[in-house]
């Protein structure tokens, strides 16, 4: 997605559920996949959140190549871009209101669960076309955008932003799987929640320490998949769920 001048901010985040070591980058440029420097900051760093020039410069030392800029962009982002001419807000109610969003989104998120029980997620955007140069949505904020916790579980959240800040809605699912509710029932509840009080939808995927998977979202549609015991599972509408051989 482009900002306001038409340039490209990336934000990214992990967490693993064992030691709750946690990276973050935001605002970062000119970087294929931030979500391998979020994992650098994780894994190199004594730090949690790293922003703007100072990622660039820290993806310089760790050898993390940049590339051009319209080697990022997309013809759909363009045209998505000229379309709202810089009117961020139009954007957020026309891809983030449950009633009629019709497009698809660029946030990405993983959680798994290996067989230590140990649990990690991530996640990682560009973001809202049209916004304010430097703005930093959810994904890049553990808590918010995500959370992993081997004694409760792990969640990755996508949908707007500022309204997934307001709620923490990471965090709240969280909390409610600490308190028994199943993934399913937690984001369901969560993401209920967060519509109810912003009036914009989401999307979220969780599991619990035990592998149990729960998938919700109050947009039109969302793309997800999960593999469990051999099989994939995916889909996109409400109520739909394809099982093939992984």
């Amino acid at each position: 997605m482009l900002n306001e001048l038409g340039q490209v901010e990336l934000d990214a985040a992990i967490m693993h559920g064992r030691t709750l070591e946690c990276g973050a980058v935001a605002g970062v440029a000119n970087v294929k996949n931030p979500i391998s420097l979020a994992r650098k900051v994780m894994e190199k760093t004594s730090h949690c959140l790293i922003v703007g020039r100072g990622a660039n410069v820290f993806a310089d030392r760790q050898g993390i190549a940049t590339v051009p800029l319209e080697e990022l962009v997309s013809e759909s982002a363009l045209k998505e871009f000229r379309a709202l001419n810089g009117n961020y807000q139009n954007g957020c109610n026309d891809f983030f209101n449950p009633r009629t969003v019709e497009e698809a989104h660029d946030t990405v998120g993983a959680v798994a669960i290996d067989k230590h029980g140990d649990m990690v997620a991530a996640t990682s955007t560009g973001g809202n076309a049209a916004k304010l140069v430097g703005r930093v949505g959810d994904s890049p904020l553990v808590g918010v955008g995500l959370y992993s916790d081997n004694s409760t579980g792990c969640v990755s959240c996508t949908g707007h932003g500022e309204s997934i800040i307001k709620v923490h809605l990471a965090s709240r699912i969280s909390m409610y799987m600490e308190e028994g509710i199943s993934p399913d029932e937690a984001t369901r509840k969560a993401l209920l929640y967060m519509q109810e009080r912003t009036g914009y939808g989401a999307g979220a995927i969780a599991m619990d320490k035990e592998g149990k998977v729960g998938i919700n979202f109050t947009t039109k549609y969302m793309a997800w998949a999960y593999i469990t015991e051999g099989k994939l599972q995916h889909g996109m509408l409400h109520k739909e769920s394809f099982t093939e051989i992984a």
